[in-house]
């Protein structure tokens, strides 16, 4: 990070939106799309155990950090991060109720926690094991990139927030976008700080780029299958409903908005969203934002 560079830190924000007490009303709460429904609940199942992967694999190298700017958007990244598995969390076990699998994709991502706590006990040090500490650093800058360009598409494009039949899922998914693009740069400026060769990166971004979509597709077929006894019986729906859901705007444009990040001389910060930022900060957490009544 150069010492011209505007500097914002991530703002932690502690909301309730009531997941503990109501759940979403319609199970195919995602564009009525059963598909895309089951994805959406796939991710907010993945979301908490893997944003524990990020705020690990940046922590780490918190003491190691020399400029005090970037230790305080670090701090703010983790506080962020953090909510948001609170947050899903609790969206979770509704779904859960509702008869979707979270609690299953949940419990195989955290096998990556216990391993990673027992090295971090075992070696302290995070120069030791270095490739390994640097896959897990390089992982979160291509997932924070993705997650990224997910979250500007949620943003910017009306007709995804139209998609969410249920206000709260949409309200949790716009504060969650937002946060996505205000600490954006946080892990790629730690992963800079820290030296990691640009290739590790550059290697999880093309996996990312390739993978990340037909991946979740997958998982979502494995939670129809396993779940879901009204999509087991109409497998065309599914077919259907597939192909609908991946030309929804919420897609639109994302290979595109990722091949910059396989360039060496990359930054987040090259993708301006400062306005769409600004705005939705108003939008959510003005006077009289649509959040404003659900902040703690």
């Amino acid at each position: 990070m150069t010492a011209s560079r505007d500097v914002s830190y991530p703002a932690v924000r502690r909301l309730s939106f009531g997941f503990d007490t109501q759940a979403p009303t319609d199970k195919y709460f995602a564009d009525g799309n059963m598909v895309f429904s089951h994805l959406v609940a796939i991710l907010s199942a993945i979301f908490p155990p893997g944003e524990d992967i990020f705020v690990r694999s940046v922590r780490r190298y918190q003491d190691r950090i020399a400029d005090p700017d970037l230790r305080k958007r670090v701090a703010g990244f983790i506080g962020q991060e953090k909510t948001h598995g609170l947050q899903h969390r609790e969206l979770n076990e509704q779904l859960t109720a509702m008869g979707y699998p979270t609690a299953w994709f949940e419990y195989l991502l955290q096998s990556t926690e216990r391993m990673e706590k027992f090295l971090d006990k075992q070696y302290p040090d995070p120069d030791r094991l270095p490739r390994l500490r640097h896959f897990f650093l390089g992982f979160t800058v291509a997932a924070e990139h993705f997650t990224a360009v997910w979250a500007e598409n949620i943003l910017k494009r009306p007709g995804v927030q139209a998609m969410m039949y249920d206000p709260e899922i949409r309200n949790l998914l716009n504060w969650h976008a937002l946060e996505e693009l205000e600490h954006k740069s946080v892990a790629f400026d730690v992963y800079r700080a820290v030296g990691v060769p640009e290739s590790t990166r550059i290697r999880w971004m093309r996996f990312a780029q390739n993978c990340g979509i037909p991946i979740l597709v997958f998982f979502a077929w494995v939670s129809i299958a396993t779940t879901d006894k009204e999509g087991r019986r109409k497998p065309v729906r599914i077919l259907r409903e597939t192909v609908q859901m991946l030309r929804n705007p919420m897609w639109q444009g994302f290979y595109g908005d990722m091949r910059p990040f396989k360039r060496r001389d990359f930054h987040p910060d090259q993708i301006d969203t400062a306005g769409l930022v600004t705005k939705w900060q108003a939008e959510l957490f003005g006077a009289d934002g649509q959040l404003a009544d659900h902040l703690r």
